[in-house]
C-alpha cells in the first residue's frame, strides 16, 4: 500500500505541476499553492549568478543614469548663466550640449543599451569604458582647460570618472586613469600659473588634487573588491540554502506521514501529499492554503490544534484525532505537534505566535506496521515449523490410508475418516505456509492481466456452480484491450481466487452480488477490484484482516488474505480494503493495485465482456 500511495502522490504532483498557476502576494512566501509543490525544485538562475544582476552592475546602471542627469544639469546651468548675463564661451556650450546628448542617448536609446548592460562581452569592455569613463575624462578635462581662468572649478567633475574607474575597472587601469588626470591637471595649472605669475602655487594645488585622486582610486578599488567578495560569498550561501531547502522539501514530500503547517488563525499554509490524502475521504484534498475549519469532518482536528496552542505543549507520542466523513466513514489519525518560529523578522517582531507543524499518521497504518514487524519473525519460525511437520504428517496420512484399506468397525471407520480429514487440512495449512515462506528473489513477468483474470474468473465460476450472464451472481467488467502488468500468472490466479472465495462466502444470493473489475488506473498502474454486498466489516475485524491465522470461521485457516498480501508485495503490488458509503450496494471492496508492464504479444481474454 505504501508503494501505491507513493506512486499516487507522484502522479498528483505531476498533475499539480501542469495545472497550478504561479501564485503571488501574501501567501506566496510559504510556497504558493503548496509548500511542498514540486515547482520549488526549479532552481532560479539568479541564485547561480547567471542573471548578472550584481551590485557592480546596478552601480554601473546608476552611473549611466547619473551621467545623463548631470549632463542635463550642466546644460541648464549654462542656460541660466547666459540668461543672468554671464559670458559663456561657445566652445564650452557646445561641449556641454554634446556631453549631455551623448550621456542621455547612452542611457535611453535601446541600440546603446548593451553598453550599460549588467554583463557585456570582453570585446565590448573597451567600448564600454570609452563610452562612459573615457567620455567623462575628455569632456570634463576639456571643460577645465577651456575655462581654466573662470571662477567655476571644473576640475572637481573629474572625481566622478576617476571614482568609477576605481570601482568598475582593474586596479592598474584605474591607477593609470588617475595618473592621466593628474598629469592633465598639472599641465593646466602650469599654463594658468604662467598667465597669473604664480606657477608654484598652482602646481602645488594640482599635485594635491592628483594625490587625492590616487587615494580615491585605491579606496574605491578596495571597496569594490570587498563588495564582490561578499556578494559571491552571499550568493554561494544562498545557493547552499536553496539546495538544502529543496532537499528538505523533497524529503517531506516523499514522507509517508502527513505534514501540515498551520498558522495562528487556523489556516493551513503548507500540506504534503500524504497529509492531503489523510484529510480526504477519497483521493486528495485541495492544495494549501486552505482553512482547517472549512470542512465539518476536520472539526476535531481544528479543535486539537487550538488546544495545542492554548496548552503550548503536546505529548511526545501524540494524541488520536478522529475525522468523521459521514455515512459511517471515519479515519483516526495520530497527531503530533511541533512549533516553529516565523522566518520573517517583521512577523516575529509583531508578536505573532509560531506556526504549528502537525505530523499526522493513520492509526491503522501505524498499528499494521507494528504488527508486521512482529509477524515477520513469526513467519520465519512458522515456515521452519511447517517444514518439520511435513514428514510426520506424511507418515500419519500414509498410515491412516493403510488402516482404511482393512475392514473396520463403523466407529473405527468414522475415527479414521476424521483423522484423514484433519490430516488433509493440516497439509493445506503447511502448503500455504511454505508458499509464503521467505525464499530467493522472485522474477516478475509481463503478463496480460485481462486474459489471466478472464480465465481464472471463468474457472472459478464453473467450480462454484455459478451461471454466467447478465443475471449471474458474479458480474465481471474487463477492459476491451489487453492490459499488461508485472506479476506471476499462478500467483495472480491465487490472489483472485482467494478474493472471490471470500466474497462468495459473505455476499448475498441476488444477481450482481459479487462484482469483479479490472481497469487501468493511470499510465503506470492497473487495479483489480472484487466487491461484494455483504455486511460491512466491523472495525475490530478490519484491522486484523491481513494477519495470518486470523479468521472469523471456525474451520478457517486465516491465511487467505495474508497470502494475498504477501504475494502482491512480491511483485510491487498492494492490496487494501475500502468500505464505501451506505448508499453503495457493493460496499466491501478489495482493491489490488499492480504495476503496468508492456506486452510483447496480444492475447485474447477467455471470459466474455458484459
Amino acid at each position: 500500500m505504501t508503494s501505491a500511495a507513493s506512486d499516487r502522490r507522484q502522479g498528483d504532483r505531476r498533475r499539480s505541476d501542469r495545472r497550478a498557476p504561479p501564485r503571488r502576494g501574501g501567501d506566496a512566501w510559504l510556497g504558493g499553492d503548496s509548500f511542498f509543490d514540486p515547482g520549488w525544485l526549479t532552481v532560479r538562475q539568479e541564485g547561480r549568478g547567471e542573471s548578472g544582476d550584481t551590485a557592480l552592475a546596478r552601480i554601473y546602471r546608476t552611473y549611466a543614469a547619473a551621467r545623463a542627469a548631470f549632463g542635463l544639469a550642466l546644460v541648464a546651468a549654462q542656460g541660466a548663466s547666459n540668461l543672468l548675463g554671464a559670458h559663456t564661451s561657445i566652445a564650452l556650450v557646445l561641449l556641454t550640449v554634446a556631453y549631455a546628448g551623448q550621456a542621455t542617448a547612452l542611457w535611453l536609446l535601446p541600440r546603446f543599451r548593451t553598453l550599460t548592460a549588467a554583463r557585456v562581452p570582453a570585446a565590448q569592455r573597451g567600448r564600454q569604458w570609452l563610452a562612459t569613463i573615457g567620455v567623462d575624462l575628455f569632456a570634463f578635462g576639456a571643460m577645465h582647460i577651456v575655462e581654466s581662468g573662470s571662477s567655476f572649478n571644473y576640475a572637481a567633475l573629474l572625481v566622478l570618472p576617476v571614482l568609477m574607474a576605481g570601482v568598475m575597472t582593474q586596479r592598474v587601469l584605474a591607477l593609470g586613469t588617475a595618473a592621466g588626470v593628474t598629469l592633465m591637471l598639472l599641465v593646466a595649472s602650469w599654463r594658468s600659473g604662467l598667465a597669473a605669475g604664480d606657477v608654484t602655487a598652482q602646481t602645488l594645488q594640482a599635485g594635491l588634487a592628483g594625490a587625492g585622486l590616487f587615494a580615491i582610486v585605491l579606496l574605491s578599488s578596495e571597496l569594490a573588491a570587498r563588495l564582490v567578495r561578499e556578494e559571491l560569498a552571499a550568493r554561494g550561501s544562498l545557493e547552499l540554502a536553496r539546495q538544502q531547502a529543496q532537499l528538505n522539501r523533497l524529503v517531506i514530500e516523499e514522507m509517508a506521514d502527513g505534514v501540515l503547517v498551520v498558522d495562528d488563525e487556523g489556516r493551513v499554509r503548507a500540506a504534503n501529499p500524504a497529509a492531503r490524502a489523510l484529510l480526504a475521504e477519497i483521493g486528495l484534498c485541495p492544495p494549501a492554503p486552505f482553512e482547517l475549519g472549512a470542512r465539518e469532518a476536520w472539526t476535531e482536528l481544528a479543535q486539537a490544534v487550538a488546544r495545542a496552542r492554548a496548552e503550548a505543549e503536546w505529548p511526545e507520542a501524540g494524541r488520536d484525532v478522529t475525522l468523521e466523513f459521514g455515512d459511517g466513514m471515519r479515519r483516526t489519525l495520530r497527531m503530533r505537534v511541533r512549533f516553529m518560529r516565523h522566518a520573517l523578522p517583521p512577523l516575529a517582531e509583531a508578536g505573532s505566535r509560531p506556526f504549528a507543524v502537525l505530523l499526522l499518521e493513520d492509526v491503522r497504518t501505524a498499528e499494521a506496521r507494528l504488527r508486521q514487524e512482529k509477524l515477520a519473525a513469526m513467519g520465519r519460525v512458522s515456515a521452519g515449523i511447517a517444514h518439520e511437520i511435513r514428514n510426520p504428517l506424511a507418515a500419519i496420512t500414509q498410515a491412516n490410508a493403510l488402516l482404511l484399506e482393512d475392514p473396520l468397525e463403523p466407529a473405527q471407520q468414522r475415527l479414521a475418516r476424521i483423522v484423514a480429514d484433519n490430516a488433509q487440512r493440516l497439509a493445506r495449512i503447511v502448503a500455504d505456509v511454505m508458499e509464503i515462506a521467505p525464499g530467493g528473489p522472485v522474477a516478475a513477468l509481463a503478463i496480460d492481466a485481462n486474459a489471466e483474470v478472464s480465465e481464472a474468473a471463468a474457472d472459478w465460476a464453473a467450480m462454484a456452480g455459478l451461471a454466467l450472464g447478465a443475471g449471474s451472481r458474479l458480474q465481471v467488467e474487463l477492459p476491451s484491450q489487453p492490459l499488461g502488468v508485472w506479476f506471476e500468472p499462478e500467483h495472480l490466479r491465487r490472489v483472485l481466487v482467494n478474493l472471490l472465495d471470500n466474497a462468495h462466502r459473505h455476499a448475498g444470493a441476488e444477481a450482481g452480488a459479487i462484482r469483479l473489475r479490472l481497469a487501468a488506473a493511470d499510465d503506470n498502474h492497473a487495479q483489480l477490484s472484487v466487491a461484494s454486498d455483504g455486511a460491512p466489516i466491523p472495525a475490530e475485524v478490519e484491522r486484523y484482516l491481513f494477519e495470518p491465522f486470523f479468521s472469523t470461521r471456525s474451520r478457517g485457516t486465516g491465511l487467505g488474505l495474508y497470502i494475498c498480501r504477501e504475494l502482491c508485495e512480491r511483485y510491487g503490488a498492494s492490496i487494501d480494503l475500502h468500505t464505501l458509503a451506505a448508499s453503495e450496494r457493493a460496499r466491501n471492496v478489495f482493491l489490488v493495485t499492480m504495476k503496468r508492464a508492456p506486452l510483447a504479444a496480444v492475447s485474447t481474454p477467455l471470459f466474455p465482456n458484459p
